[in-house]
């Protein structure tokens, strides 16, 4: 059971979508297991506000807030009119709010609210992303952008240890700063009896400060369909690689899920 809403104010659009089921689900459940502090936290929704001319000149701002059970996620987006040789700009400020399984790995208590132990990742970024001009099969996307992860309670207290008193972060503080270069080529051809694709991504972690993460990230996805007959068969590799900051603080994480597992 939910709601949809559309308006329209001026030339802008409001889109939105809220979901009840899930209310309604949990309140069936034992006190103690939907004890969340706010009679809004087990609704899921979304809200989405869209303006195509926002100065006058062609500028277009996308807002989007996407609310689940346990994670949430606020966009927005700002769009400059440029010609269609150059590269699309497009400004972007992000923030999301997931559970975190990778630092105390499976919680014994299975009736964890989140399911995570009560571990949440908040991740805020803000940068630039440029579009080259795409081909007839080839596009290609890079982006600037500065991060700072860290880790939550569910009562948005900072978690800076984890169960053997080992930091959660490279950096030590309560969170990590990093700003990020990524670079990512797209390749599809597609036909009524096959269909192939190829994707590059790249990722730099630049340490603009000594504290800052400096990591080097590759990944690399190949998929091939062919049908045959009234099938179709579909194929796909996958490779990625990571060094630097971000791999000494994931092993650590995989030996704690070992440990818990």
């Amino acid at each position: 059971m939910g709601a949809q809403k559309s308006i329209h104010a001026g030339k802008a659009k409001i889109d939105v979508n809220v979901d009840f089921t899930h209310k309604i689900c949990a309140s069936m459940m034992l006190p103690s297991l939907r004890n969340t502090g706010s009679p809004l936290s087990l609704v899921i929704g979304s809200l989405c506000i869209k303006h195509p001319n926002l100065f006058g000149g062609s500028e277009k701002l996308d807002v989007s807030w996407d609310k689940g059970l346990y994670d949430s996620n606020i966009l927005v987006a700002y769009r400059r009119p440029r010609p269609q040789w150059v590269a699309q700009q497009c400004f972007v400020m992000q923030h999301s709010l997931s559970p975190e399984i990778g630092v105390h790995g499976i919680p014994v208590d299975n009736f964890s609210r989140s399911g995570s132990g009560g571990v949440n990742l908040s991740r805020f970024s803000v940068g630039l992303d440029l579009n080259e001009p795409a081909s007839s099969k080839w596009s290609s996307t890079t982006s600037v952008k500065f991060e700072n992860v860290r880790l939550l309670s569910d009562d948005d207290h900072s978690i800076t240890r984890d169960l053997d008193g080992f930091p959660v972060t490279c950096s030590g503080n309560a969170h990590d700063s990093m700003v990020v270069l990524k670079q990512e080529s797209q390749y599809a051809k597609a036909n009524e009896h096959s269909f192939s694709r190829f994707t590059m991504q790249i990722e730099q972690g630049i340490p603009v400060l000594s504290k800052w993460l400096i990591f080097n990230r590759f990944k690399f996805v190949a998929s091939k369909g062919i049908k045959l007959g009234p099938a179709f068969l579909l194929t796909r590799w996958f490779d990625c690689g990571r060094y630097g900051s971000i791999s000494s603080i994931c092993n650590r994480w995989s030996r704690q899920r070992e440990r818990v597992w």
